[in-house]
């Protein structure tokens, strides 16, 4: 046979491989993946990293995702980042929903967690505190004003007769700051994650006091937001990140024991911590997005109190459809 009849039945061969598989899933080899900035409102958050947890599955490759992970001191940088167009889509907190009204060129697209069963107070070794009554016009670490963190402490005080600011408010920052503040008696509780928590029990420093998920049965402790040009001008590109979270939420779920390490190494903590509230995490966690018509009202109510908005913004102002579900619950 001739040396070009080969050649060319060897293109043929080809061609007719690629004729039968035009949507294949797996990008090209050495095709560019399209690149995310993709911002965290708090570094020290389990269900964050989940970002991470997707590269070490390689889920976001397998989306043609190129994940670019900045942290953030709290919702409000976070915000800031939108508004100076440093980020594309960020992961914040339910009360974060409210600075689109203010004229943030971001809004939420996907509820990512529900009920705050994986945030607590927590108080020092040293504080003397050692129940929720014995708080009362004592001082409480949060990360910064307008944050979920400050709108937990102001419900679980306003829940227990004291008025939102029957504890003292100390905005803080980052977990590290707000830990040393604890160990150096200059607060007597601090709220934070479960997972900081028992981190803090295994090295004897502090205690979890007590939970917010009974006090806040409907919210959306997390949400995923997206800048606005994303959503105008990429909407594909953002149902592709959103297709790939949920997928490795789901992935969270079925796989506890990478996932584990993954965050471990990502939180800089011992899998021991991690492992022990691996369960409150992953089951406050949205696994398809949907945005529950009751947390959204809780929302809406929190943005006065916590001085984002001056009056309770429409619902319809708070999220854009057509990126996840309304559940009809």
């Amino acid at each position: 046979m001739a040396r070009h009849d080969i050649t060319r039945r060897r293109a043929l061969a080809l061609a007719m491989a690629a004729a039968a598989a035009p949507f294949a899933a797996a990008p090209v080899l050495g095709q560019s993946r399209t690149k995310l900035r993709v911002g965290k409102a708090i570094a020290a958050q389990m269900s964050f990293a989940g970002l991470e947890v997707g590269q070490a599955a390689e889920i976001w490759k397998e989306a043609g995702l190129d994940i670019e992970i900045v942290s953030f001191t709290g919702d409000a940088r976070m915000q800031q980042a939108f508004a100076a167009g440093s980020i594309d889509i960020g992961l914040g907190s339910g009360p974060a929903m409210g600075y689109a009204s203010k004229g943030v060129p971001a809004h939420a697209v996907a509820s990512l967690a529900n009920r705050p069963d994986n945030f607590v107070i927590a108080v020092g070794e040293k504080s003397g505190v050692k129940t929720i009554d014995e708080m009362k016009g004592k001082r409480i670490g949060v990360t910064t004003l307008g944050s979920l963190t400050e709108w937990l402490a102001r419900t679980t005080s306003a829940r227990r007769g004291w008025g939102p600011t029957g504890m003292e408010i100390v905005s803080m920052g980052e977990t590290r700051s707000r830990l040393a503040a604890l160990e150096a008696g200059e607060l007597s509780a601090i709220v934070t994650s479960a997972v900081q928590a028992f981190q803090m029990e295994a090295d004897k420093k502090g205690r979890v006091l007590v939970s917010f998920g009974a006090d806040v049965p409907h919210f959306h402790t997390n949400i995923i937001f997206a800048h606005d040009d994303l959503i105008a001008k990429r909407p594909d590109d953002l149902k592709r990140f959103l297709s790939a979270w949920f997928k490795t939420a789901k992935y969270m779920r079925e796989n506890k024991a990478d996932s584990v390490k993954a965050i471990a190494r990502t939180m800089r903590l011992p899998e021991e911590a991690i492992s022990r509230s691996y369960e409150l995490e992953l089951g406050s966690m949205s696994m398809d997005g949907a945005f529950d018509p009751e947390a959204l009202k809780v929302i809406q109510s929190s943005l006065k109190e916590l001085g984002i908005t001056e009056t309770p913004p429409p619902i319809e102002k708070l999220y854009t459809p057509g990126f996840a579900p309304v559940s009809s619950s």
